[in-house]
């Protein structure tokens, strides 16, 4: 069973690898930048440590690239599908005999569920409201970080499985996480601490997150592909210098602290927050032309609905 999920893992790695080729050739735009490239390395290989990737990255597009804050949520994903399904296949091959097939199957299914549910409520919800659960993802994953450095988080147990009644919660609370991946909230590190204080070994967290992470972001993204809502280039940055960093992390680096990185990473995320909860409200007292079309087209509808 194992042999046949890490050789599936694989083949849709390799397929992803190739789409995401191919929309960047049709396109014109298949020259990601150095900067992509090593900021994509970077957050790769502490997101393999257990940092996380998400804040980070969405920190980056906030204040180093173009990109619009309707393709903010839709880029990320795509950029980090590689690596992810990458570190799936390193954490099962280590840690995946050990964890309840059960439990890490019904997880993933859930978090696809609501992955596919959130992409398409992320185009279809105002701009200021995008903004608004982008940055409170941020405050987020700054508390977890805090949290973890001030030695609050849980230390977790020693269990690979979880009785029926706690394993029917995990599995519903990662339908949640799934809808809030597609606007920028990183389920790892909810999932970490949720699993240990249900007296999960938190190692065996890492296999569960990750397969899940691995199956969602494989779909979405294609299908943000599809719409065309991500931005490419950064994408295939992200994509080549995430995979050599998350080697290094998986391979080279055992043990690291990262006390003092999770600090400075605390900084810039509740600064970044701050900045776009003011564009927030901006935007909220003065809205885009995209969100006065979909209240127009929400009052239509409910027009429609009475009659």
């Amino acid at each position: 069973m194992l042999a046949i999920l890490l050789i599936l893992l694989a083949i849709s790695g390799v397929a992803y690898a190739v789409a995401i080729t191919r929309a960047a050739l049709a396109e014109g735009k298949l020259r990601p930048s150095l900067e992509a490239i090593g900021v994509g390395g970077v957050v790769n290989f502490f997101d393999t440590l257990g940092i996380g990737s998400f804040a980070p990255t969405l920190t980056w597009l906030k204040f180093r690239t173009q990109v619009s804050v309707r393709q903010l949520p839709s880029t990320l994903i795509v950029a980090c599908t590689i690596p992810t399904i990458l570190q799936s296949g390193i954490f099962l091959a280590l840690l995946g005999v050990h964890v309840d097939p059960v439990l890490m199957g019904g997880y993933a299914v859930t978090l696809l569920l609501g992955g596919l549910i959130g992409a398409r409520l992320v185009s279809r919800v105002p701009i200021w409201l995008v903004q608004a659960v982008v940055a409170g993802a941020l405050l987020i994953a700054a508390t977890l970080f805090a949290a973890s450095n001030l030695h609050l988080m849980p230390p977790g147990g020693t269990a690979s499985s979880l009785p029926l009644p706690l394993m029917l919660t995990a599995i519903a609370v990662s339908f949640v996480m799934g809808l809030l991946l597609n606007f920028g909230v990183g389920h790892y590190a909810p999932s970490l601490v949720m699993l240990s204080l249900m007296g999960m070994d938190p190692r065996l967290a890492f296999p569960i997150m990750a397969t899940g992470g691995a199956l969602t972001a494989t779909v979405v993204s294609a299908r943000h592909l599809r719409a065309k809502a991500a931005d490419l280039p950064i994408s295939l940055g992200f994509m080549l210098g995430g995979v050599p960093g998350v080697l290094i992390a998986a391979f080279a680096v055992k043990d690291m602290p990262v006390a003092v990185l999770r600090w400075l990473v605390i900084a810039v995320v509740v600064y970044a927050a701050g900045v776009i909860i003011r564009d927030a409200i901006r935007t909220f007292r003065h809205p885009s032309p995209d969100d006065l079309a979909l209240a127009a087209a929400a009052g239509q509808s409910h027009i429609k609905t009475e009659r």
